[in-house]
């Protein structure tokens, strides 16, 4: 009796801890952009999810920011994103994340597939799913995230799918070779609170998948033109779905994988008024990016007019927002501290 009371105490304690409560270690590894308005995105998002990652306590030394030019954001960014710099990175997480750790690696930037091999594009020497597998195989982890949310990513589901690994690609095919949208949401959803859909106060990768695969849907239905990229999430092995469920066969163990150890809310300004002003823009500034992105499968003169109507309302949103926090500078608080200003904001 005295057992079973005792195993019974210790299921309930075991029922009420946090799925993952380990160190989490996180690598952004940003690749070639192909046109200057996507590398400015593909920053944002960078930036975006590092500063979200120390907010929700990922410890400096773990984290990792490679980009083609490590100049351009020297207080972020660790190192260049070639090949080399790559294995390295691999290696130091190797070297300190244990079993029970958390690992997420987050691909951005451009992808190719010529048919038979899918390549992450960097500078100097591209990389395959073949070469990215032996890399996964030296970590130890079994809490282990791989997303890629480059264009022509769908290959990389299949080859690296396992036990112990999460994978999520922006597309279902390397045939879906257009810059992909994909990305820019998931990273919002990671680094904020609006894809909490059971109100944790914590971001699962499945919750990021869905929410950012509903806002890549609305994007393309909202520009009326036919969506160009899939998502899918594998998480058990064999293929990946793309309406994976936390009951499903896909999704259960992305479902409780999060990055992070603490809670990182999202705050805005308390004013009612202002903290709406500035939700309407963020939800502008994620069209601005997206239409950028979907430049390739538009008119150019469709592209142009709906370019310069958002970055006008934009505009005139900043500026409601500057003439409100004027007036009421106490109750703004400057609370909208998620991001640096974005690139992509400005006409």
């Amino acid at each position: 009796m005295r057992l079973l009371i005792a195993l019974v105490m210790l299921l309930t304690a075991l029922a009420g801890a946090p799925a993952f409560a380990q160190t989490s270690h996180l690598a952004v590894i940003v690749g070639l952009a192909g046109e200057p308005e996507h590398g400015e995105a593909f920053q944002r998002w960078a930036t975006t999810l590092v500063d979200a990652a120390e907010r929700l306590g990922v410890e400096r030394q773990n984290l990792i920011y490679l980009a083609g030019q490590a100049d351009a954001d020297p207080t972020r960014i660790t190192g260049r994103s070639t090949k080399e710099e790559i294995k390295k990175a691999f290696d130091r997480i190797a070297a300190s994340a244990g079993a029970n750790d958390v690992v997420f690696v987050v691909l951005i930037g451009h992808g190719t597939f010529d048919g038979k091999v899918a390549k992450f594009n960097l500078p100097g020497p591209d990389m395959t799913p073949a070469d990215f597998l032996p890399l996964l195989e030296t970590l130890e982890t079994r809490h282990l995230a791989f997303i890629n949310t480059a264009s022509a990513s769908g290959p990389f589901m299949e080859a690296l799918a396992g036990e112990g690994r999460t994978i999520v690609t922006a597309t279902r095919s390397g045939s879906e070779r257009y810059a992909t949208l994909f990305g820019g949401y998931f990273v919002d959803a990671l680094a904020g609170m609006d894809a909490d859909a059971d109100k944790n106060k914590r971001i699962s990768v499945l919750e990021a998948f869905s929410w950012a695969k509903r806002e890549v849907a609305n994007a393309y239905e909202r520009e009326g033109i036919m969506r160009t990229e899939n998502a899918l999430l594998n998480d058990s092995g064999g293929e990946g779905s793309p309406d994976p469920q936390p009951d499903g066969k896909q999704g259960k163990t992305a479902a409780v994988l999060s990055l992070g150890t603490v809670d990182a809310t999202d705050p805005l300004p308390a004013d009612p008024q202002l903290r709406a002003l500035h939700q309407e823009r963020r939800d502008l500034e994620r069209r601005v990016e997206a239409l950028k992105l979907m430049k390739g499968a538009m008119p150019a003169d469709r592209y142009a007019s709906e370019l310069e109507k958002l970055v006008t309302d934009l505009a005139l949103k900043t500026r409601q927002i500057r003439e409100l926090e004027k007036k009421a500078p106490a109750s703004a608080g400057r609370g909208d501290r998620r991001r640096p200003a974005r690139a992509t904001s400005r006409p």
